[in-house]
């Protein structure tokens, strides 16, 4: 059904729900898989004393070198084709538009993102990438909400439990 399968990392819980939901699909259906991970760059803010943006971006270069590590360490044990990629969007960019047009490039025929399931003033102030990536996209948008990978998780763990 699907052959090139795109998914959002952020390297939170939620984004790694999407991307084990994400990689079951590309083992299910013999496809592609793409993470793609965006460094966003902090504005600078000249006037707040001892701020240095450089450090929050060496944060997220390096977290974007982990979790490439340990993304094609999961596609590798589940013989999943495919690679992580590191785009850089400036105070400019707009994420939502930076993830279609990585989508667009690798010719995805199916998006896999996470959804925090913010509400209300939260929504209001810090926005929904995946609300406007399923809104401006032309390809299918499966959103993988955050309780889904806590439930993963504690399943994971009563497993674990169990077998000890």
């Amino acid at each position: 059904m699907y052959t090139r399968i795109l998914v959002a990392v952020d390297g939170s819980q939620t984004s790694r729900g999407a991307f084990q939901a994400a990689l079951h699909l590309a083992e299910s259906f013999g496809a592609a898989l793409r993470a793609y991970y965006v460094i966003e760059n902090a504005p600078m803010y000249f006037e707040a004393p001892g701020y240095d943006p450089s450090i929050l971006q060496k944060q997220f270069v390096q977290q974007g070198k982990d979790l490439t590590a340990e993304l094609m360490q999961a596609m590798h044990e589940h013989s999943v084709s495919g690679e992580v990629t590191v785009g850089e969007a400036t105070p400019a960019d707009d994420v939502p538009e930076l993830l279609l047009k990585a989508a667009a490039d690798f010719k995805a025929d199916l998006i896999v993102m996470g959804t925090h399931g913010r509400r209300g003033m939260q929504r209001l102030i810090l926005g929904s990438v995946a609300e406007r990536c399923v809104r401006q996209s032309t390809l299918p948008v499966l959103l993988i909400p955050s309780a889904a990978s806590r439930a993963a998780e504690e399943a994971k763990d009563e497993h674990k439990g169990a077998q000890a």
